[in-house]
């Protein structure tokens, strides 16, 4: 076993030598950070940190919860590891196993956490994390301590040296950058809190079947699975309601259940407390759910099925539906429609929701289940639509030609006031009657699952435009939300403001 290998434990195997190294009479000092860039600041907080103390303990954020933009880590918690235990100055070192430090100093119980000078204000993290932390220092009976010296950052070490992102992404933050301070663009963020939001969407239910691929059947020209695991995700409108509630100060959500196979317990938990939802029931019919079945290795999706009733609403639920979101419709500052096309919308909520919604903003998807007879077209107003480029192109019908007159097409017959289609690896464009186009290029790089980042894209982005915020500030939010919408598998959980203001901090540093 190496030196190295002597220095870098479990944060179980750490409790109980540093329980062992306090009986001996023994200072403890923990520091705690990603370390993914290991840099001269490092290397001085370190030193610093070590003089409150005579042995020191530095945990690190693993892999897996590091919340800092695209391509981070740079290196991965093995090698970051590995280099930390490389100084003279750390005594022991540990991969944290939670998102935050509060769990480690509970289980290691330090006499000193010790934080950068950066950190000192509470309202300068980002992430939010070092309050929590503040307070199981006091809980443990420890010393919370600011290091003081020279600030560099790992963000910005990495955006300017070690950067994947491509020249045109390089460009663009530069422009950007100058354009606007990253406090006002986290201030924004948070102005979205005086919203008050009604969601109407389809309630859609995401089953994930995961299996082994056996090959061809031995009997049939059909693919032979072996069942390892399922995985079931509230999306469509609930996914939606989530992603706004995350930001939103109040988020009412007006949907439809089945009355066969509701699944309305585990719906109700999978959602944001502070949603207040409204569920129809539509008879004979099951909640939609949509089985998908994946390769285990690859994580590819194999195949499809739907289980859906999308024959006409029954007249009568339609118009308790109409009642219930008339009622409605004046309480809220912007009405937020993901319309997948499986029967909730009606022709009358349309006329509804075109005429009294006091800021209209829609989503109509086009997918399997609706073969492209849910075009944006079947509204006669709405103030914001995002729309895939497919979702454009079949509204217009035209396949081949620019994006550009489509959008302007779509948007004038539509009377908006802002238009958004979005173009995957591409990234987005945006259009207003009162000004040039705007693009954006895609922030993505790691993509673990494309289902529900168009979701996530559209409930930041609406939210964005109702607040009457530039063209070009709609885009970038929405394609943060939905760069770490890839990231997630299904809608395993939802986009939450302080992972948002991470991901813009470290990419705009």
């Amino acid at each position: 076993m190496t030196s190295l290998d002597n220095k870098i434990k479990t944060v179980s195997e750490l409790s109980k030598v540093a329980a062992e190294l306090k009986e001996q009479g023994k200072k403890i000092v923990l520091c705690h950070g990603v370390f993914d860039l290991l840099h001269i600041g490092h290397i001085r907080y370190l030193n610093q940190a070590k003089e409150h103390g005579d042995i020191l303990i530095v945990s690190l954020t693993p892999d897996r919860f590091v919340d800092k933009g695209p391509d981070r880590p740079a290196f991965t918690e093995v090698l970051r590891a590995e280099a930390l235990a490389s100084l003279g100055e750390a005594d022991y070192v540990t991969i944290n196993e939670w998102p935050t430090a509060e769990e480690t100093l509970r289980r290691i119980r330090p006499d000193v956490y010790a934080k950068g000078d950066e950190f000192k204000d509470v309202e300068s993290d980002p992430a939010g994390k070092i309050g929590g932390e503040a307070d199981v220092v006091k809980e443990i009976g420890a010393k919370l301590v600011f290091t003081s010296d020279i600030v560099f950052s790992s963000s910005n070490l990495i955006n300017r040296y070690l950067t994947q992102n491509s020249e045109e992404m390089n460009e663009y933050l530069q422009m950007f950058r100058a354009r606007y301070e990253l406090n006002d663009i986290l201030g924004m963020l948070d102005k979205m809190s005086e919203l008050k939001v009604l969601v109407v969407g389809d309630t859609i239910l995401d089953e994930y079947q995961i299996a082994s691929t056996l090959g061809k059947s031995s009997k049939d020209p059909i693919l032979a699975l072996k069942y390892q695991s399922h995985e079931l995700y509230a999306g469509g409108g609930l996914a939606v309601a989530n992603h706004v509630a995350n930001f939103a100060g109040e988020v009412t959500l007006l949907s439809m259940l089945g009355d066969t196979d509701q699944y309305e317990e585990f719906i109700r938990g999978k959602l944001n407390p502070k949603i207040v939802p409204y569920f129809f029931t539509r008879p004979n019919s099951p909640t939609t759910l949509k089985r998908r079945f994946i390769d285990g290795y690859s994580l590819s999706k194999v195949m499809e099925m739907y289980i859906m009733n999308d024959d006409p609403l029954p007249s009568n639920v339609d118009s308790a539906l109409c009642v219930q979101l008339e009622q409605l419709l004046g309480s809220y500052d912007v009405v937020i429609v993901a319309d997948f096309g499986h029967g909730l919308v009606t022709p009358n909520m349309v006329e509804l929701l075109s005429s009294k919604a006091p800021y209209l903003a829609v989503n109509t998807q086009a997918n399997a289940g609706n073969r492209g007879f849910n075009t944006i077209g079947k509204y006669p107003r709405a103030d914001f639509f995002s729309l895939a480029e497919h979702e454009l192109r079949l509204e217009t019908r035209d396949q081949v030609n620019d994006l550009r007159p489509l959008l302007i097409e779509v948007g004038e017959k539509l009377d908006v006031k802002l238009a958004m289609v979005t173009q995957g690896s591409r990234g987005c464009s945006l259009w207003n009657p009162e000004s040039e186009f705007v693009r954006i290029p895609s922030f993505i790089s790691n993509v673990v699952d494309r289902v529900g980042a168009g979701d996530a894209l559209f409930s930041v982005s609406a939210m964005a435009g109702c607040m009457g915020l530039h063209e070009e500030l709609v885009g970038f939010f929405g394609n943060v939300a939905g760069s770490l919408a890839v990231q997630i598998m299904g809608n395993d959980t939802s986009i939450g403001k302080e992972a948002m203001k991470k991901y813009i901090t470290a990419t705009l540093k």
